[in-house]
């Protein structure tokens, strides 16, 4: 009896060494075994993101026009300069539009050289005055291009149709609304369809546009009168202003 018990203990020893054996080669040198697993870290937030929209019609408008002259005697330009500047101003102020309306933006003085000659002497100067005018009331835009040409402007720009401060943030927050609703309805939807509980928003973050610009037209210039020129048709158009929001939820 014992004989046959030590006989089928070195056989139980033998086989799980042979086991043993086998599974070393395989693991040296047999095929890659892949291995699928499925991990969730506890405390992640559920992110979802909404976007809004609002368009809006611009409420102002701006228009660059000034002065320029040139001629030798630096004193006799300024003033020349200087006296049709005033005269301009309140040529303007006259259609209604605010003093504060009314912004200097630019005053250069530029020497003019001969560069033929050996010392480079100065043979004159040039003078420029530069206003940004902000119009409120864009049936006024067409008579303040004639009257400032009439007044002696020379340098017209263009006209930029922009947002004022509360328009502007107006109508970013009806964007912002928007999009916190849409963020909302998602995240509700995902939290039933996936059998989970949300709990308190965590973090929320914005996306906006930096500028609103929404058209930029040429205005022509140089002396043009209303009855050499039919006025221009300008439209203001509108704009679109985007809002997008990320919304961080606990999950419960």
């Amino acid at each position: 009896m014992q004989e046959d018990k030590k006989q089928q203990i070195g056989q139980v020893f033998g086989l799980v060494f042979f086991i043993f054996i086998l599974l070393f080669v395989f693991a040296k040198w047999g095929p890659p075994i892949n291995f699928n697993s499925i991990t969730q870290t506890k405390g992640e937030p559920l992110v979802v993101q909404g976007t809004g929209k609002s368009f809006v019609a611009p409420d102002i408008a701006k228009v660059d026009l000034g002065i320029q002259e040139t001629g030798g005697d630096l004193k006799t330009v300024e003033n020349s300069v200087n006296t049709k500047s005033q005269n301009l101003v309140t040529q303007i102020e006259k259609l209604g539009i605010a003093e504060s309306d009314i912004q200097t933006i630019l005053y250069n003085v530029y020497p003019q050289y001969d560069y033929t000659a050996p010392t480079q002497e100065i043979t004159g100067y040039q003078v420029s005055t530069e206003y940004e005018v902000t119009v409120r009331d864009f049936t006024k835009i067409n008579d303040l291009l004639s009257t400032s040409t009439s007044a002696g402007a020379n340098t017209i720009g263009s006209v930029t149709f922009d947002l004022s401060d509360n328009l502007k943030n107006q109508k970013l927050q009806e964007a912002r609304d928007e999009a916190v609703t849409e963020a909302k309805t998602k995240a509700t939807g995902l939290a039933k369809a996936a059998g989970i509980t949300l709990g308190n928003i965590i973090n929320v973050s914005e996306e906006t546009p930096s500028n609103v610009t929404p058209l930029m037209l040429p205005a022509s210039g140089g002396g043009v009168t209303e009855k050499t020129v039919t006025p221009p048709s300008i439209q203001s158009g509108t704009t679109e202003i985007d809002v997008t929001v990320s919304l961080s939820y606990e999950i419960r």
